[in-house]
């Protein structure tokens, strides 16, 4: 059976030369970076050299990049740390309706602490509105916490924007970068933000290691306390090959993101225009021109997305219908509801998400299999009978 993955927001294959680069740290240079011997000289050379990789691509200082087991990690020691550091000016958190499980659920549980939290509401095409983001601030904000791009629908946000108004008002600006880290430009100087979270097995590395940005200067409460590691910010013996990994991955997408960005974005358009044109009552959800150039999130009305998914997925195409993140929780998405989408419709969704092996044959693999899949399924619907009537 032909296989088609179109669900890299989910996950990446490990890149070949991401996996050479981990071998010599897992049967060589396999010693521990705190040990004063030569083993731990070994280790710390390769952990150096992943972190100056690291920083470089997000240019960044070496010493401003912590190695963290994931994303979700990354994003709990940022908004965590500057909470719970700043507690006596505040602690009011500023983020948005349609943030990663990762940031939303760590925003509820602070606000079970009496830590309050504003949560900013988007329009129809996940985009925020930056008026109400100013509104928001308060004389306690302590903190803006706001996804770089969203992982459902691909809308990037203004951070550049949002980090500079935050600035002027001594407040600290974390952006959850997980989804736009190696899809679009990233650069922490430029944007002007304190903290970025991402992950690495989002660009093409292993599961199981992350990074935050921590601009110089910034003093974060420990969420793992033990040793010293990381600059005492993060407890733990480091995970070398994971750092080397992401520090590769991170090398690799460098070099390439000038071309793979605009290659995937025309094999997106070419998969977009094509269910338009081919299939009846589509709503493509996603910015109009504000976002990744690999995500498609496309709501096929009358059709609940879960069987559009499981149809494609007999045909050897991996999709999904929403966050992967959230595959086992009830409900539709949080973030398509967000921007009014009604909850049929969210249930309806079906996201598209490209990665740089991706061909213009699978796009059209795609095209040949799907409307026929819809026209069966929507024959079936009672939903799509009742509109009939």
């Amino acid at each position: 059976m032909k296989k088609v993955y179109f669900d890299h927001n989910a996950t990446t294959p490990v890149r070949s030369e991401v996996f050479e680069a981990i071998k010599p740290v897992l049967t060589e240079y396999w010693g521990n970076p705190s040990s004063p011997n030569w083993a731990g000289s070994e280790a710390v050379d390769y952990l150096d050299e992943a972190r100056g990789r690291v920083a470089q691509f997000i240019g960044a200082d070496d010493s401003e990049v912590v190695f963290t087991a994931c994303g979700s990690e990354s994003d709990n020691l940022a908004i965590k740390g500057i909470v719970e550091k700043y507690a006596h000016k505040g602690g009011h958190i500023i983020t948005t309706s349609v943030e990663h499980p990762a940031v939303w659920e760590t925003c509820k549980y602070l606000e079970k602490k009496e830590y309050p939290v504003t949560y900013l509401g988007v329009d129809s095409e996940g985009m925020v509105d930056l008026d109400e983001y100013r509104d928001a601030f308060r004389d306690d904000t302590v903190l803006v916490t706001v996804m770089m791009a969203n992982n459902e629908n691909g809308t990037v946000f203004p951070i550049k924007d949002m980090a500079a108004y935050a600035n002027e008002r001594g407040v600290f600006f974390h952006t959850d970068a997980v989804q736009a880290v190696g899809k679009i430009p990233v650069d922490v100087k430029k944007l002007g933000v304190d903290m970025l979270s991402l992950s690495g097995h989002k660009i093409y590395a292993p599961k199981g290691v992350g990074a935050l940005y921590v601009r110089n200067g910034i003093n974060l409460e420990k969420l793992i306390h033990g040793g010293g590691q990381e600059g005492g910010r993060r407890a733990g013996t480091e995970n070398v090959a994971g750092a080397v990994a992401l520090g590769k991955a991170c090398e690799l997408a460098g070099k390439e993101l000038p071309e793979t960005g605009p290659r995937i974005l025309e094999l997106r358009k070419r998969l977009e225009e094509g269910i338009v044109e081919n299939i009846e009552n589509v709503t493509v959800t996603s910015h109009p021109s504000s976002r990744l150039p690999n995500t498609s999130n496309v709501i096929f009305n009358c059709v609940e997305g879960e069987s559009i998914l499981l149809s494609l997925d007999m045909e050897g195409v991996a999709v999904s219908s929403g966050s992967a993140c959230a595959s086992g929780a009830k409900g539709p998405s949080r973030a398509l509801l967000s921007m009014g989408i009604t909850l049929e419709d969210a249930q309806s969704a079906i996201r598209f998400s490209l990665g740089k092996d991706n061909t213009a044959d699978e796009v059209d693999f795609i095209l040949d299999i799907l409307p026929p899949i819809v026209h069966r399924l929507r024959s079936m619907s009672p939903l799509n009978r009742a509109t009939k009537v």
